[in-house]
């Protein structure tokens, strides 16, 4: 049976994407081998899942290691989420790549696709994940690497230029976003049909159907409801002036166009003022040894069905971000794009979508922009890539100039320079 590895097992997605792989027929004798660097987190998952297995009488064997090359060897998978300097959206250096930018005006809102926080967690990020995926082409060759880790498209991009393993990158917005979609339209999730296509986090929904009925004259009947409007303000405003849907969230989306968040009347009319969260809960496996067990139910991820549709050859459809090599005509074709793509015996073929709206395929290269300079920062390992990334970003160009632009920079580098140490040439 198929052995699969998932680094950064302590996150969300080591139990989460476990209880999928056991939801699924031809995956329940799996070999599912958990790393995480946090020895007391891996210890609390490793239980959790073990726990599962028993209670399900399963076929499935739990191992589990501080020391990835140990368990790496003869992986048919290789799931990668992981955090370098601390958690993903509430440790201090998430703080840092959010406050210092507000300083000079860039008021961000998650920090962890393209802009100021986007570049700099992939500057942190990238080095590790490229050790870990050099690892998989030296101990587990013929491994697929499916990445979860921020930011995507970024990420994508240096392990296919950067090391030349089998790898796509997951992310969770376009099931989302359409199941979203059928609520607006009070419709079942499972009967809507939908084309997406575009990069990680900015794709556009191209075809919204239903029994090959169109849903784009209903979506815009009931973007005029008042109720409804406010739930996704940024991107109804996008689909009234551009023309079509945008996978990623109202908060997500206003940081990637120059738009909504320039100053903090926009931030109040577009409803993106931050409010203090309420602390986050931490995962019940984490905090409770005797958490019930759950139900094997399979989630909204993709990963399972990937798996599955390359163990029994039988075609799994998903959006994955892959490297575009004339995928869709009017993107460049060294840049990574979040398409449809098939998983089948063979592995990942993503499908062809052709030319994008000029205006969606312009917006898209606006932020391609971004991530092709940051790539060539950690492939070269050159500072002022980075920053030229930062100076393109749309929403920082928008509100700051070249000299603040600068010193922002440079006061974020040294605020990080303890994860940064890779660039020293």
């Amino acid at each position: 049976m198929a052995k699969i590895v998932i680094v950064g097992a302590g996150s969300g997605f080591g139990g989460k994407l476990s209880i999928d792989i056991f939801s699924r027929e031809a995956m329940k004798g799996s070999t599912i081998a958990l790393c995480d660097i946090d020895a007391a987190k891996l210890k609390a998952v490793t239980r959790y899942l073990e726990r599962t297995v028993e209670a399900h009488k399963l076929p499935a064997k739990i191992v589990a290691s501080t020391d990835r090359r140990k368990l790496l060897r003869g992986a048919d998978f290789v799931v990668t989420s992981i955090s370098v300097g601390g958690p993903a959206y509430r440790g201090r250096v998430h703080k840092l790549e959010c406050r210092i930018p507000a300083k000079y005006g860039v008021r961000q809102s998650v920090a962890d696709t393209i802009g100021v926080g986007g570049v700099f967690r992939f500057l942190r990020t990238a080095p590790v994940q490229l050790e870990i995926l050099r690892d998989v082409q030296r101990l587990a060759p013929n491994a697929l690497v499916l990445n979860y880790t921020n930011p995507m498209a970024m990420l994508t991009w240096a392990h296919s230029v950067g090391v030349g393993v089998r790898n796509v990158g997951l992310c969770h917005s376009v099931q989302g976003t359409i199941r979203k979609l059928a609520g607006f339209l009070n419709l079942p999730f499972e009967e809507v049909s939908y084309w997406v296509a575009g990069i990680n986090h900015e794709g556009w929904v191209l075809r919204l159907r239903r029994k090959g009925k169109d849903l784009y004259p209903a979506l815009r009947k009931a973007m005029n409801d008042p109720e409804i409007y406010a739930q996704d303000k940024v991107r109804f405003e996008m689909m009234r002036h551009f023309g079509l849907f945008v996978t990623e969230s109202s908060g997500h989306m206003s940081e990637y166009v120059p738009y909504f968040r320039r100053t903090a009347k926009d931030l109040r009319r577009y409803g993106l003022i931050r409010r203090k969260r309420p602390p986050r809960p931490r995962r019940q496996w984490l905090v409770d040894p005797n958490t019930p067990v759950p139900e094997l139910t399979a989630s909204n991820e993709y990963a399972s069905g990937i798996m599955e549709g390359v163990v029994t050859n039988r075609p799994f459809r998903f959006n994955g971000n892959v490297m575009n090599a004339g995928i869709i005509t009017n993107l460049p074709n060294e840049s990574c794009v979040e398409v449809p793509c098939i998983a089948d015996g063979e592995g990942v073929h993503p499908c062809h979508v052709g030319a994008l709206p000029p205006q969606l395929a312009a917006i898209n290269r606006s932020n391609i922009a971004v991530q092709e300079l940051a790539v060539r920062a950690v492939l070269d390992k050159d500072k002022e890539s980075a920053f030229w990334a930062c100076a393109l970003d749309p929403l920082t160009a928008s509100v700051a100039t070249l000299d603040q632009i600068r010193k922002m920079f440079e006061e974020l580098w040294a605020a990080e320079a303890d994860l940064l140490t890779y660039y020293r040439k």
